[in-house]
């Protein structure tokens, strides 16, 4: 089960029982998968009681998603398509922002937290930039330019680049 499953918390508890099987100590087996060591003792005591069943995560308890399934297609579409062919003056969307967008354009009220889910339920990342852009200083960019141009030069005049010649 260990090999096979592709759920990270059943994945986790089961090597805490093999560990565990194998001799090694709570605290030891805890630093593993990065839990606490009462953490494994819950789950020693789970599997000793009710086996690998007892390792399975259970669906929790709650409200249900407020967004419908029904607005997958569209949800996927918005995200595809980006903010702006919604009118939208930004670049990416976030998960707030859609929360809003949905309630803006077919009256859903949710939350960023409850757009998330749904985004991960219907495979959905929303893409994020990594960088952080500044608007630079004019005196300094044209400062710059002339050092950058005459780095330009000293790369392409000392370094030469052969193009191999195509085999015959």
């Amino acid at each position: 089960m260990f090999r096979s499953t592709t759920d990270r918390k059943l994945r986790d508890r089961v090597q805490i029982v093999l560990m565990a099987h194998r001799g090694r100590a709570r605290q030891d087996i805890a630093t593993a998968p990065g839990v606490d060591r009462r953490t494994v003792t819950r789950w020693l005591n789970t599997y000793c009681a009710n086996g690998l069943s007892g390792l399975r995560p259970k669906k929790s308890k709650g409200k249900s998603g407020h967004i419908p399934a029904a607005l997958a297609d569209e949800v996927k579409t918005w995200v595809l398509t980006g903010p702006a062919e919604q009118g939208l003056d930004r670049a990416n969307w976030t998960h707030a922002e859609l929360a809003d967008h949905l309630l803006k354009t077919k009256g859903v009220r949710t939350s960023r937290s409850a757009v998330q889910r749904f985004c991960s339920k219907i495979d959905i990342r929303l893409y994020r930039p990594t960088y952080h852009h500044e608007r630079g200083d004019p005196v300094q960019q044209a400062k710059a330019r002339p050092e950058i141009a005459e780095l330009g030069n000293l790369y392409s005049s000392n370094w030469s680049v052969s193009v191999p010649s195509a085999r015959r």
